[in-house]
């Protein structure tokens, strides 16, 4: 508590009870006792102090000399005809008020650097106001309390012992070890300075900041910039992002996502004339990846077949405007050459929507080599980018033209009403549809009908290694890798239960391993190494509702495709040298002795080149002058020369 009042409470009958206060003054006048005025069931005690309590100023009175100005010990009794019910101890430090206007001393403590100071005085201390237990140096601990632990207390930086000596000291002892080249490289230096240096400074706190669309590419507009590269996005002459509606992971449609340079898609997005938004305008013009700044050629054309693109809407007619003129489709081509867009043509059909009706809006971007005449040969680079459908081929047939391609369901995701997408090259997804099955159905019949599902995914004996992979040459192809389902009906019996199915192939695998065997023009060239198919079996049981006659049960069947990228030359396998004498390998020691000479390389930037060079020098022309002095032969020359 603090304050000059303190109050007490009886809490009982007051009835009959009187009140004594036994007081041990240091002064008679710091204190006095006010009449209790006891409501009922309750009796109050105040004591009030009457002193004032400012610091003394020079020839001045009534006033605290010192800053503890009265220590006062009082004891409150409660009597009921001299029987003692209840004592209160009450001990009070009052010290003297310093808020005041006037001349004080100029001292004070200065609280020192955390930067340049090697932890607290004190780690241990952990509890402002209170002794820590096993705190040694903890400066609120009396002498009786570190008795109770002075045997345990805490050792090392944590007890307080700051400033360490450390291994690479050469006063040091503390290694069990010590090596030979220990006294040319130990460090002479201050306990002051040691490697605790700066623990407990947290430094300065910086506010986040709010990521946005505009890059901060160049200080000033117009200036050289030094191209794209495949992946990075295309900026605008307002060094912001070239937007495109695209399909995000969960399937939705993003109408500002980025164009990304080199990659192509294909993208349909439903909409109504309520949730239409208008997109980027076609006057923006885009930053060619040399400064310079180049405009869209747009070529604006209307749809008379709007059947392709709209639906009728079962909700009710409530938009005000009846109909809108939007566009249906938009068709990006970009030419491009290096790593520079050379131009940009868009193609957009307009047409009529109403009110009621849902439009599938369709964005494509295509990126088109300039020196490329083969529209088919979009990039001028052999190998695969991301996003481009993987090649597939059917060697066993008389048409070799194959397929690889995932489920795309629409409505109740029934695999009877699903189609096929294909497999895009870097693109890990996942599909599926769910198949009908009834309560007596066989599971023979199910497990070859699942894997009839599956293998209509896969109409394929072949992968193309490369995106030019040509149909003649079997040498640009890679065997797909079938491991079939096992047949279990031979080694698992269920009896008579209906409804239960063990083993069915429901998980259809196919990994694609894939690596970087070069560049063309930047662009990295990627192939395919190996593809292999593999099924994952789960036990289908029947799922029943409130009955299980005659229903109907579903088993969902799903398709994953998985990238993996592999080094393009298997790395080299170490050497039994390197395995057991691992004081020569930089990644598991403090000392490198490969990389004795790193500051005359050119990966150390601590210093100019030019200055590293010269000291590497000068050291090795000083040891070689040592080296010489010390032959036996030096000291003969140098005699005979001497007068």
């Amino acid at each position: 508590m603090s304050g000059p009042t303190v109050n007490s409470f009886f809490i009982g009958s007051s009835s009959g009870v009187t009140f004594s206060i036994i007081l041990r003054p240091i002064d008679e006048e710091t204190g006095k006792n006010t009449s209790p005025h006891p409501p009922v069931d309750t009796s109050k005690v105040t004591i009030s102090l009457t002193r004032n309590l400012q610091l003394c100023l020079p020839n001045a009175t009534d006033c605290c000399t010192t800053p503890l100005c009265v220590v006062e010990t009082l004891q409150v009794l409660a009597c009921r005809d001299s029987v003692m019910l209840a004592h209160l101890l009450i001990q009070a430090e009052i010290y003297a008020n310093s808020s005041f206007t006037g001349n004080v001393s100029e001292n004070a403590t200065i609280i020192p650097n955390q930067v340049f100071q090697p932890l607290g005085s004190c780690p241990c201390d952990l509890t402002a106001g209170a002794c820590d237990v096993r705190c040694c140096c903890d400066l609120e601990c009396s002498p009786d309390l570190k008795q109770l632990f002075n045997e345990s207390c805490f050792t090392g930086v944590f007890g307080g012992d700051v400033n360490p000596p450390f291994d690479q000291l050469c006063s040091s002892q503390s290694m069990e070890y010590t090596p030979d080249w220990f006294p040319f490289l130990c460090v002479q230096s201050s306990l002051n300075n040691t490697p605790f240096l700066g623990y407990f400074y947290h430094g300065s706190i910086s506010t986040p900041k709010v990521p946005s669309f505009k890059i901060p590419l160049q200080t000033s507009p117009g200036r050289l910039f030094t191209g794209y590269r495949q992946g990075d996005p295309i900026i605008t002459e307002e060094n912001e992002y070239f937007t495109v509606p695209q399909k995000s992971l969960a399937g939705q449609c993003v109408g500002n996502a980025p164009v990304a340079y080199l990659q192509n898609f294909d993208v349909k997005c439903l909409t109504d004339l309520g949730s239409y938004k208008e997109g980027l305008p076609h006057d923006v013009r885009i930053n060619s990846g040399t400064g310079d700044f180049i405009q869209q050629n747009v070529i604006n054309r209307t749809i008379t077949d709007t059947g392709k693109f709209i639906t009728k809407s079962e909700s009710l007619q409530s938009a005000k405007v009846p109909c809108q003129n939007v566009p249906f489709a938009e068709n990006y081509t970009f030419i491009w050459k290096d790593k520079n867009i050379e131009q940009i043509n868009v193609t957009v059909f307009h047409g009529s929507l109403c009110d009621g009706e849902i439009l599938t809006q369709r964005f494509t971007v295509t990126f088109l080599n300039l020196e490329s005449t083969d529209s088919e040969e979009l990039f001028g680079n052999p190998g695969y980018q991301v996003g481009k459908p993987v090649r597939a081929a059917n060697m066993n047939a008389s048409d070799t033209f194959g397929s690889l391609n995932i489920w795309q369901t629409a409505g109740r995701g029934l695999c009877t009403s699903a189609t096929s997408t294909p497999v895009l090259f870097g693109l890990d997804s996942l599909s599926g549809c769910i198949l009908e099955v009834g309560i007596n159905e066989d599971c023979s019949f199910l497990r070859a009908n699942v894997i009839e599902k599956l293998n209509s995914l896969i109409q394929a004996t072949h992968v193309g290694r490369r995106d030019n992979s040509s149909y003649s040459d079997l040498n640009d192809w890679v065997e797909i890798i079938r491991l079939d389902p096992s047949n279990s009906d031979a080694n698992v019996s269920t009896g008579n239960l209906k409804g239960i199915c063990p083993d069915i192939p429901a998980n259809l695998n196919i990994r694609i391993i894939f690596a970087d065997v070069g560049a063309v023009q930047g662009i990295p060239w990627q192939e395919i190494l190996a593809v292999q198919i593999s099924y994952s079996t789960v036990m289908w049981q029947f799922q029943c509702g409130l009955t299980c006659d005659n229903s109907v049960s579903f088993l969902p069947i799903t398709a994953s495709v998985q990238f993996i990228k592999v080094p393009a030359q298997p790395p080299v396998p170490m050497i039994r040298f390197q395995i057991n004498y691992t004081e020569f390998d930089c990644n598991r020691n403090d000392v490198c002795w490969p990389q004795l000479f790193y500051p005359l390389t050119r990966f150390y930037t601590g210093e100019p080149y030019s200055q590293c060079l010269a000291k590497g020098l000068s050291l090795a022309f000083l040891v070689l002058l040592a080296a010489m002095m010390s032959n036996p032969w030096f000291s003969k020359v140098w005699n005979s020369y001497s007068p």
